[in-house]
């Protein structure tokens, strides 16, 4: 009696039911592992980001410009009503203050173009940033001062200025000056309230010794180092940009289109122009006080890394629960088929290399490229569970298995590279594999 209870007991840990399930369970089990190689995907990226960021400080963060605008300060007459305490007697006395209104140009044109730098590196990080050469041109048209209820005789000609409001002071690495009808000012920087931009402003002059032909034309040159993009305030009655640059993958953002008929991006980097009317954006070309804060109106070019190495390790270890769970399903099907045991032990040797995989692939792409690194760590991979397997199996399935798995790592990273059709190309790849599995389970007894 208790001999065939024992056997009973055999047969029930024995059947193919439980296998299935004891498989199912080490695949949840594996998980965990899984989940620690992909927080340390994380942690690397992380850290990436961190000494990107410590670069970019040392070198120059994103470039906004805005400007230039012209400033004439004017004199405000402020009443007030003094009354005399013994008679009660009501006077008005003026305070006068000085003010400031402030022009945008009649045409602003720009011409930039950005070179990357790659020679920045901290460690087994590259932070490519770039330094960029802008040119500007344009002039100030007739001045509307009705609009802002100025009279002319209240106006400081004398003490005339250009102001220029951009990010990255401290990476700019020109001498800065403008020249105003051929007469050349020095910049200097200024206090300014605004946290997001610094201040630059001109000499003062005399607006109506340089305006005798009524028509201000300014140029200069701006030399900056910069990271992650460039952008423009189109401040001009009529805005014309150009921007060049040997970065090869763009992202043109902002509040306007670049003009599509002159786009150009290739492997030697990209061109863009922007052509901005007053009619396409409503803001007013003067102001009195203070600069408004138009950064809505901002536009230009992002520099981006469509996907860095990071990325692609991440999208590669999401796939790890289907890797763990179809190379366990193959195991099984050719265990079921052949009547082969495979033990518990065996098949944790097996999800365990699985998961060194990703390790492998993270630690390499540090120090070459993700392709590299994924043929290397998957060339592996493939190669010890094949060779494990002809010792638990025989050659024809070790040689069965090997072929599943360079199809099925050859999938995945086909599916890493693609953005728009991955889901199309996942989905009719797990279809094919669920079809596969379906044909060949027809006939395994599961009792």
């Amino acid at each position: 009696m208790e001999t065939q209870f024992n056997q009973q007991k055999n047969s029930f840990f024995q059947s193919t039911t439980v296998k299935m399930a004891m498989v199912g369970f080490l695949t949840l089990i594996l998980l965990i592992p899984l989940a620690f190689v992909k927080d340390l995907i994380s942690e690397r990226s992380m850290r990436k980001k961190e000494v990107t960021e410590e670069v970019s400080n040392l070198w120059g963060k994103d470039i906004y410009f805005y400007g230039p605008i012209l400033k004439i300060p004017y004199k405000s007459y402020d009443e007030y009503n003094i009354t005399n305490p013994r008679t009660g007697a009501v006077t008005i006395e003026k305070k006068i203050t000085t003010k400031n209104a402030f022009f945008f140009p009649e045409n602003f044109n720009s011409k930039t173009n950005a070179k990357k730098n790659t020679s920045l590196k901290r460690g087994i990080y590259n932070n490519v940033v770039f330094t960029a050469n802008m040119n500007f041109q344009g002039n100030f048209g007739k001045l509307n001062f009705e609009k802002l209820g100025i009279k002319a005789e209240d106006l400081l000609w004398n003490q005339a200025s250009i102001v220029v409001k951009t990010t990255n002071l401290k990476s700019i690495k020109s001498d800065l000056n403008i020249a105003l009808n051929n007469q050349k000012l020095n910049f200097e920087s200024k206090s300014d309230e605004d946290n997001f931009y610094g201040t630059l402003e001109s000499d003062k002059f005399d607006y109506n010794t340089l305006n005798k032909s009524n028509a201000l034309n300014f140029q200069f040159n701006m030399e900056y180092n910069g990271s992650n993009s460039i952008k423009f305030i189109p401040i001009g009655k009529k805005s014309i940009v150009s921007l060049d640059s040997d970065w090869e993958s763009p992202s043109f953002e902002g509040a306007f289109a670049a003009n599509d008929t002159t786009k150009a991006i290739n492997k030697k980097g990209f061109h863009a122009d922007w052509k901005i009317l007053d009619i396409n954006r409503s803001f007013s070309q003067q102001h009195i006080e203070k600069i408004p804060n138009l950064n809505d109106y901002a536009f230009g070019a992002k520099f981006i890394e469509t996907v860095d190495e990071y990325q692609q390790n991440e999208r590669a270890s999401k796939y790890g629960f289907l890797v763990i769970g179809l190379t366990f399903l193959i195991f099984f099907l050719i265990q079921s088929i052949s009547k082969i045991s495979i033990h518990i032990f065996q098949y944790s040797m097996i999800g365990l290399a699985l998961i060194m995989f990703y390790t492998l692939l993270i630690s390499i792409t540090e120090h070459s490229s993700f392709k590299l690194a994924y043929l290397i760590a998957g060339l592996s991979v493939v190669a010890m569970i094949s060779l494990y397997s002809k010792s638990i199996l025989n050659k024809k399935f070790a040689g069965f298995i090997a072929v599943a798995l360079t199809g099925l790592y050859t999938f995945i990273y086909v599916i890493i590279q693609l953005e728009s059709y991955a889901l199309l190309v996942g989905s009719i790849g797990l279809f094919t594999i669920l079809g596969a599995v379906m044909y060949f389970s027809r006939k395994i007894e599961w009792k």
